[in-house]
């Protein structure tokens, strides 16, 4: 059986799809699902048992045996939550002690760790575990900083040899999309929230540029389609010599004009777009590059391709957006 945390969540859901559609066995879903519409990512799936994240300790003390794996999405994933002391007890300290389980009891760990530990940086995006390296990251906000302290935490214990996981891999995922994110609202990918304005009226809005030699929506992220991610956690499993802090990203910089221009295609719809000053409140730690080197993993064998922006944005609209039911 393999254990799925935040199980109900965006890539959470699409690696339990994945799990289910390669025959991986008994699956195990742990989150909260509250009354928000989160359990609609998993209403097409098999589980095979449900589990609160406040009951998991009992939970693997009766089923424990039967675990070949932990995949640990669960997490408080706002980059706004000012509770750090929420963000200590989810993110920090639930990760060590599934981490101290799945040590003792011999069984694989693979969890979310983030882009956001990188910070405000535009170039050396570089998944390093030396602890020296990872300490010297200055993330922009307490949930990256919470996710940077995890790591350290745990690089640290392995550098001394302490107990760890056979095999064990925190996740550095850029900037993801794909279906199943419709509950995070304001934290829905770019492209999730321009498929509904182009579908209404052809029209887009982005920041302005306040960059020299930048023009008006030449910023540029990492997007990684979401099936991307899963299927390098499945890759990871497959490998079970390789652990470590791993970046997840398409490793190719794209402009948000590159979204909207994909985005019409896949609509066939003109796009217009209309540009708008960034907030003053974001405009002098605004990001305009970031690229997730890749390095690490490939020189490891990992051979998942990546999709491109254009074939990511038409499978998204076709197969899901553009469906009554968007869900995978």
């Amino acid at each position: 059986m393999i254990v799925v945390t935040g199980a109900a969540g965006f890539i959470g859901s699409n690696i339990v799809a994945d799990l289910e559609e390669r025959g991986a066995g008994a699956i195990a879903v742990v989150d909260w699902f509250g009354e928000n519409e989160c359990w609609r990512n998993l209403a097409k799936r098999r589980v095979d048992a449900f589990v609160r994240p406040d009951h998991l300790d009992a939970w693997l003390h009766g089923n424990g045996r039967d675990v070949t794996a932990v995949i640990h999405m669960g997490a408080i994933s706002a980059t706004t939550e000012r509770d750090v002391d929420r963000l200590v007890a989810n993110n920090i300290n639930f990760t060590i002690g599934l981490w101290d389980w799945c040590a003792e009891h011999d069984v694989p760990f693979v969890y979310a760790s983030s882009a956001a530990t990188y910070g405000g940086i535009e170039a050396g995006f570089v998944d390093d575990d030396n602890v020296e390296a990872m300490a010297a990251l200055q993330p922009l906000n307490a949930y990256g900083w919470s996710k940077k302290a995890t790591d350290i935490l745990l690089c640290r214990r392995v550098a001394a040899g302490k107990p760890a996981p056979p095999q064990w891999a925190g996740l550095k995922f850029f900037n993801v999309y794909g279906p199943n994110e419709y509950h995070k609202g304001e934290m829905m990918s770019v492209a999730c929230k321009m498929f509904d304005q182009v579908r209404q009226d052809g029209r887009v809005t982005l920041f302005r540029s306040h960059r020299d030699g930048i023009a008006d929506g030449n910023q540029r992220r990492d997007f990684v389609y979401v099936k991307d991610c899963t299927r390098t956690i499945l890759w990871l499993l497959d490998h079970p010599e390789c652990s470590g802090i791993f970046n997840v990203g398409s490793g190719e910089a794209r402009s948000f004009l590159d979204i909207a221009q994909s985005m019409g295609r896949a609509t066939n719809i003109p796009v217009a777009v209309d540009f708008i000053d960034m907030p003053l409140t974001i405009r002098d730690r605004y990001q305009y590059f970031t690229q997730a080197d890749m390095t690490k993993l490939r020189a490891l064998g990992m051979d998942v391709p990546s999709t491109t922006l254009e074939d990511g944005i038409a499978d998204y609209a076709a197969a899901y957006l553009a469906r009554a039911d968007r869900y995978r």
